[in-house]
């Protein structure tokens, strides 16, 4: 029988759990020392696999990984609530609250939405920061914050007409990088060209994360093949060895 009270539904049981856990006398010792810094790598990757488990369309998996990730939430409101800050019934009121705030034509009198991001874009309104590029987390991975970035810019007109601008930008950006003489110019120029290479993608209509994705699966693929139909270790290979074996995986996957 489980020592958790039956009539808690499942969050309540969770949420009492990850009480216990953070008890400053009988928890445990690992959770009681963790923080908002600390989960949040953790908060993190649970996302990404929950992402992972999505895309390979295995919801057993998805299942506990969205469960991970619940714990994550709960995690962090408990370390709130010990603070005094909010508690796990503040988060679900607000988020409840937003959505409803977002949805007038199904919540309110509304005949039709004025769209999720105008609405979005209507709270940041009333924020202090003002700014279009207002509330992008810095915590995404640098190629969806660059994107949202652009993005947001180009709603406010700050944007290339047409696609040669960010194509042109390429090779300006490749020309700056082979004229850099640090480390720290190659560097900095090196991050223009991946900003560039985002914005073009963005001009295709192309999401540069799940493009990236798609091509480090691709070169994995290739590169065990390689492996696997290689005549000797790959350290004792030259180039040209090398590459007659890629060509062969790339005409095989």
């Amino acid at each position: 029988m489980s020592p958790l009270d039956a009539r808690h539904a499942p969050l309540d049981d969770l949420v009492a759990i990850m009480r216990r856990l953070r008890d400053p006398e009988t928890g445990c010792a690992w959770d009681r020392e963790q923080t908002f810094e600390t989960i949040a790598p953790y908060t993190i990757e649970e996302a990404y696999e929950v992402a992972d488990a999505i895309a390979r369309d295995d919801m057993a998996e998805l299942r506990d990984e969205l469960g991970d990730l619940q714990l994550q939430v709960v995690y962090h409101s408990r370390i709130a609530e010990e603070r005094g800050a909010f508690t796990i019934d503040d988060v679900i009121a607000g988020i409840c609250a937003k959505m409803i705030r977002r949805h007038p034509h199904i919540f309110g009198d509304a005949d039709e939405s004025p769209g999720w991001e105008a609405l979005k874009a209507a709270e940041r309104g009333a924020r202090e920061n003002r700014s279009a590029l207002a509330h992008v987390a810095r915590a995404l991975p640098a190629l969806k914050r660059a994107e949202k970035i652009q993005a947001r810019a180009a709603r406010v007109g700050f944007d290339w007409p047409d696609i040669s601008g960010p194509r042109a930008k390429i090779d300006e950006e490749i020309a700056e990088i082979e004229a850099a003489v640090s480390d720290g110019e190659r560097e900095a120029e090196l991050g223009d060209l991946l900003f560039s290479v985002v914005n073009y993608a963005r001009h295709l209509d192309i999401d540069p994360e799940t493009a990236l994705r798609g091509a480090v699966d691709r070169f994995e693929q290739r590169f065990r093949k390689v492996e696997d139909i290689a005549p000797k270790p790959l350290k004792d290979m030259d180039i040209d060895e090398l590459e007659i074996l890629w060509q062969e995986a790339k005409r095989t996957l």
